[in-house]
């Protein structure tokens, strides 16, 4: 196979370089300029909902801004209880899998290695069918009529249907269940590289199981766990599809009321201040993780 040398095409090394800028810029930077541009207009009946930043009269070119929207959203408290509820769900959502997902990854990191692509493909088969179809199932196995309130009635349990659906609970139940392997993958990447030899000194020096899985195993697994957080947490914030179809009205996120303020408000200025804001506060685990990450590799120099 013939080798291509980069550095001998003029630009190529630069082309390399600046590809994942590039893509940053058109996917990332210029959609969050758009945002905040709309975030400080006024919304008005017209196509698109809202005013123009610039505008020319009596031969003047004017820039008109309003901070309207963000005024608003400090009147009203209902955003402040989106934000804390998605916030608060989000957190808990994430530590429910990190409950599961561990005990997960970590028995697939350590069964034979013929068996650990079944394993992972198991995990990764209900991926495979439609977000939303699997949503809509667990709508029919928590309802009032469901399969678990029929065995559950069935069985003497109860004497009459639990209302799980339209709760927070069907909505912790349908975020774990749909963001589960995205905590236990990172997991499972990172416990499957463990030095198992260290146990093994451990358990040669006296130290019983439990002891050397929280001072060897848990410390060295710290990376899979802040990565699969961090796949879970961010996300869960913004989830619309599961609060809608499963949470009731009680269950306020702001991926719920961004929708109401797009569509049924057409209020776009205020949604758009909505999701700038929305993005600012998950800037705030990325930093943190990012900070994490550099720390790590500063120790491994």
């Amino acid at each position: 196979m013939r080798r291509i040398d980069l550095s001998r095409i003029p630009g190529a090394r630069w082309g390399v370089i600046s590809s994942p800028y590039l893509w940053m810029l058109l996917f990332f930077l210029l959609p969050f300029i758009i945002v905040a541009r709309i975030s400080v207009a006024e919304a008005q009946l017209s196509i698109p909902p809202f005013s123009a930043l610039f505008q020319w009269a009596a031969d003047r070119l004017t820039i008109e801004i309003s901070f309207a929207s963000y005024q608003w959203l400090v009147a009203d408290d209902t955003y402040f209880r989106a934000y804390w509820q998605s916030i608060q769900i989000a957190f808990f959502s994430t530590l429910l899998c990190i409950l599961i997902g561990y005990p997960v990854a970590y028995t697939i990191a350590r069964a034979p290695a013929h068996t650990q692509p079944t394993l992972l493909l198991l995990i990764l088969l209900p991926s495979w069918t439609s977000f939303l179809i699997r949503v809509y199932a667990w709508m029919g196995l928590l309802s009032n009529r469901g399969l678990i309130n029929q065995a559950l009635v069935g069985m003497g349990i109860t004497d009459g249907p639990i209302q799980m659906l339209n709760t927070n609970f069907a909505v912790y139940v349908g975020v774990v269940y749909a963001y589960l392997p995205f905590m236990i993958l990172p997991l499972y990447a990172n416990l499957v590289k463990h030095d198992n030899t260290l146990l093994e000194a451990a358990s040669d020096l006296g130290a019983r199981k439990i002891i050397s899985f929280f001072r060897i195993t848990l410390p060295l697994s710290k990376n899979g766990l802040i990565a699969g957080s961090m796949l879970v947490f961010i996300p869960v914030v913004g989830e619309y599809v599961i609060p809608e179809l499963l949470g009731g009205r009680r269950t306020l996120m702001i991926g719920k009321v961004l929708w109401q303020e797009f569509f049924n408000n057409r209020d776009w200025p205020l949604a758009a201040a909505l999701a700038l804001v929305m993005i600012l506060i998950l800037l705030i685990p990325i930093m943190i993780f990012m900070r994490v990450q550099q720390k790590e590799l500063e120790g491994r120099r």
